[in-house]
């Protein structure tokens, strides 16, 4: 029952959302294929977004929005999530969130640690489907394991860390 992705996202090409969703099996036990989205905006908008969803009035790297509520590690399981069965296509996916990325602050990150643009968006992507998914980083433990999911990741797309 392991997770099959599929993406919706008008900013990368087919080739690289298929490479990304085979890169994000495995994450999650899911009876249906997992659909993300995945926004990339201005500093303005995630500005805006941030301040509305969270009440924070600044940029940010990247903001989850969940569709489900649930528990890391735990298998997702369509006959509890049926407001989320999304059956575009005529095939039927769960609809596990979105993510928006800020491209300028992915831009800026990607400077400062020294590593490609390309890295820092994927990166930032995983980080966000691991939010959707159920994770966080709110102890050491927590960020500890998803910082080893982000990096399988990673790894599997070749953008291992310089």
């Amino acid at each position: 029952m392991k997770s099959k992705f599929c993406l919706d996202c008008e900013g990368l090409a087919p080739e690289e959302q298929a490479a990304f969703c085979e890169a994000l099996e495995g994450l999650a036990e899911c009876d249906l294929p997992l659909l993300l989205e995945l926004l990339f905006v201005s500093a303005e908008e995630i500005r805006a977004l941030n301040r509305e969803q969270r009440n924070v009035d600044r940029v940010t790297d990247v903001l989850s929005f969940p569709a489900m509520e649930l528990a890391k590690g735990e298998p997702i399981l369509s006959d509890g999530h049926g407001e989320c069965i999304d059956t575009e296509d005529g095939e039927d996916r769960l609809f596990l969130g979105s993510v928006v990325i800020c491209t300028e602050r992915a831009k800026e990150q990607a400077e400062e640690y020294g590593h490609s643009y390309e890295r820092e968006l994927y990166y930032l992507a995983v980080h966000g489907v691991l939010h959707c998914l159920g994770y966080d980083h709110e102890t050491e433990e927590e960020r500890r394991e998803m910082r080893e999911k982000e990096e399988s990741v990673m790894q599997k797309l070749g953008l291992n860390r310089v």
